[in-house]
């Protein structure tokens, strides 16, 4: 039987140069065993609850981040929880991703943070035809859109690694072979956020379940393979 354990959270305001969510930007104590989140958007820390080592994420209908290109849609209402890192320096960002799957666009996701108009997500996805896929979104200003491989587990690993220089995207079904999902140049500030988040945008909510979570100072070797 597994005992919830009580969710310390100290919320208080927080001065940041990025713009505040559409919910809120708090600073907030929340420490697992591999990481330990300082930053939430979008009251997510009010919506998180954890179990031994194992975090889940929980949205609400309608939320999501997303900057569309045409200009028309702006939802900044995701809930995420962030963890701060030393860009200066290699670092990765690893877990078992298990969502909850009742509706298109419903996902659990890893996120690179600068601010509101600035950032990444790799996210595992329910998409318009039923299928589940791998995702990841680049925003500057207006979000990108990819649709990556297709996948029938019922849970992901994933994983963002950055040497400094190059940051790149992967998931593994048995943490073993890692699939490469998007390689780019690592040109962003020296204080960086990296978290985990939840979405349900066209749905009534769902849940996310982040397994193993770790924030390490290293960074994969071989970035084609992914380890």
């Amino acid at each position: 039987m597994k005992v919830q354990l009580p969710l310390m959270v100290i919320a208080m305001g927080l001065a940041l140069p990025a713009n505040a969510q559409q919910m809120g930007d708090e600073k907030v104590n929340l420490a697992l065993p591999g990481i330990s989140f300082t930053r939430s958007l979008n009251q997510a820390a009010r919506s998180a609850k954890v179990e031994g080592g194992m975090i889940s994420l929980a949205s609400e209908g309608g939320r999501d981040n997303f900057r569309d290109p045409d200009g028309k849609l702006s939802n900044n209402t995701a809930p995420v929880l962030l963890a701060e890192v030393d860009n200066a320096k290699s670092w990765t960002l690893s877990g078992l991703v298990t969502p909850s799957f009742n509706a298109t666009y419903d996902a659990g996701t890893f996120y690179i943070w600068i601010d509101d108009a600035h950032w990444l997500k790799m996210a595992m996805e329910r998409d318009e035809r039923g299928r589940v896929r791998i995702v990841s979104v680049r925003t500057n200003d207006t979000s990108d859109d990819n649709n990556h491989d297709v996948v029938t587990a019922p849970n992901v690993w994933m994983k963002i690694s950055s040497d400094t220089k190059t940051v790149g995207f992967y998931y593994s079904t048995d943490q073993k072979s890692w699939q490469l999902i998007r390689l780019f140049k690592n040109d962003y500030p020296q204080k960086l956020w990296v978290g985990v988040s939840a979405q349900s945008p066209q749905g009534k909510g769902s849940v996310t379940q982040f397994r193993d979570l770790t924030l390490t100072k290293t960074s994969i070797s071989d970035f084609r393979l992914g380890l």
